[in-house]
């Protein structure tokens, strides 16, 4: 187990009081909670829901629940005035957890089961009330076309969209950041993962920012044309070396923020301090504290 990951797993014991709100089966919905410190003053404050969906990949792969609890962990520590809860296996029974939250974390499989598929009045609510999302991963992932899609739309600006975007495994280098608040204090770098591109953005409801772009190499075009893998479009593109955006953030006009992050395949991922504290950074921006008033 890579260092960080297992100093951030023992620490979860004293940061997270396991507060278990479902039933004892697996499939049930739990929800922990860890309340923000008080003894930093003139720390960063707020609150923020991680929704983690079931793993699905095996050990090291769609760790949603282990992934959430360690970035939680992890945000606590940077930022110790934050409030966090996590829930893990679906969408919150209770879902008065929402109550004074200024950022959701979605970290799920994606596509037609995707956690906010059936629950868009409230997560619809949410961006009303300008909560700041993060979506992660396969998170990123709605139906195309669907209700789901122009949601996500709205929350963060882009969605990986079936026939259009593509989900190759290969190493990102991400040569030059740049300045933004969600990259204060992160290097440049490179990771292996299962990077997403191409994704379907819209812009009209918003301001986009390319957060992380890299230039995908030939063989992510190994594959046949299919919904996830290929179509003559984004084959030009590669072809062609145009940088693709792998992360982004997005502006809403009615002053919300979302953040987009297509990384985050592989749990060993989160070792690396670049991409950890790049999220840690996106879940506080999304959140914008600093425009709340004691």
């Amino acid at each position: 187990m890579p260092l960080y990951t297992q100093r951030i797993r023992l620490a979860l014991a004293g940061l997270v009081l396991g507060i278990s709100l479902g039933a004892c089966n697996s499939s049930a919905v739990s929800t922990s909670s860890s309340p923000a410190r008080t003894d930093f003053p003139g720390s960063s404050r707020g609150k923020v829901v991680f929704l983690a969906g079931h793993d699905s990949q095996g050990a090291g792969q769609h760790e949603h629940k282990a992934g959430s609890e360690l970035l939680a962990a992890a945000l606590q520590q940077r930022f110790p005035g934050f409030a966090t809860v996590n829930v893990y296996g679906g969408w919150p029974e209770d879902e008065s957890i929402f109550e004074g939250v200024d950022a959701v974390v979605i970290y799920c499989d994606g596509g037609r089961g995707h956690l906010i598929s059936g629950h868009l009045n409230v997560f619809d609510q949410l961006l009303d009330e300008k909560v700041g999302v993060v979506a992660l991963h396969y998170a990123v992932e709605v139906p195309r076309g669907s209700l789901a899609a122009q949601s996500m739309l709205r929350a963060t600006g882009g969605y990986f969209e079936t026939d259009w975007s593509v989900n190759p495994h290969w190493e990102a280098d991400f040569t030059t950041l740049p300045e933004h608040p969600i990259t204060q204090g992160i290097k440049p770098f490179k990771q292996q993962d299962e990077w997403y591109f191409n994704m379907r953005f819209q812009r009209i409801m918003g301001e986009l920012t390319p957060i992380l772009s890299a230039i995908a190499p030939v063989e992510t075009m190994s594959r046949s044309n299919g919904r996830h893998s290929g179509n003559d479009a984004v084959r030009k593109l590669v072809a062609d070396g145009v940088p693709q955006v792998l992360a982004w953030a997005f502006e809403r006009n009615d002053g919300g923020r979302g953040f987009g992050y297509t990384g985050g395949h592989y749990h060993a991922g989160w070792d690396d301090d670049n991409a950890r504290n790049l999220i840690l950074n996106a879940i506080v921006w999304t959140a914008n504290t600093d425009k709340k008033v004691d």
